[in-house]
């Protein structure tokens, strides 16, 4: 039975590289909310002009018309073996919305959580720099550059720290998504679809770990 993926974890936790894995090797695509309401901008469909009119007006896009809107997306054919969300679902209720679609759609759901002690997660965060040339990522914890805040790329640059990666600031994000994603870790528990992954290791060995889940018959 094909699979509707629920991948969660804190911020620095490796989603978005665990996201990319499954869909380079397992061709699930990655279908996030966020790409999902900048595209309806342009659409010219009953449903892209409510969204519409709800975002220029700047109230939230309730629950029902979300749901609608990757009930749509989901109907495409690069979903028909499964498919990854990204940002949906982010209250028990819409997790209820999205179990009725996975029976319509006859898929099942893993919600998999990539799991990491909050002082790991702060460093990752806060350590990061990156080369506003070519985008490399460093890590001061973890992979330093050759020299002292310069690309090993290009020497002559210096490595840009990004203004929210400060304690302050990441310590208020991970306080957020722990008050925020709580009550759905709880949900996805209760209904034994909740598969835990340890996230200190290897991206590989938690890459391992997740295509396990996902391709189990549970």
């Amino acid at each position: 039975m094909p699979k509707i993926i629920v991948l969660m974890g804190a911020p620095g936790a490796g989603k978005g590289t665990q996201a990319r894995l499954l869909q380079e090797r397992l061709h699930l695509p990655q279908i996030s909310t966020g790409d999902m309401f900048r595209a309806l901008k342009e659409a010219q469909t009953p449903l892209a002009d409510e969204v519409r009119v709800l975002m220029a007006a700047g109230q939230l896009v309730p629950d029902d018309v979300t749901i609608r809107v990757v009930r749509e997306r989901t109907a495409q054919e690069d979903c028909r073996n499964g498919y990854i969300l990204d940002g949906f679902p982010r209250t028990p209720a819409q997790a209820a919305m999205l179990e009725q679609l996975a029976i319509e759609q006859g898929n099942a759901i893993q919600a998999i959580e990539i799991r990491m002690p909050r002082e790991l997660l702060a460093k990752r965060m806060t350590g990061r720099r990156n080369c506003p040339v070519c985008g490399e990522i460093y890590n001061i914890y973890f992979r330093p550059p050759r020299v002292d805040n310069v690309c090993d790329l290009h020497p002559q640059t210096q490595l840009v720290h990004r203004a929210d990666d400060t304690p302050e600031t990441v310590e208020a994000r991970l306080i957020t998504y722990e008050e925020q994603t709580r009550p759905l870790l709880d949900y996805y528990q209760a209904k034994s679809v909740l598969f835990i992954v340890d996230g200190t290791r290897e991206p590989e060995d938690i890459y391992r770990d997740i295509e396990k889940a996902v391709k189990s018959e549970k």
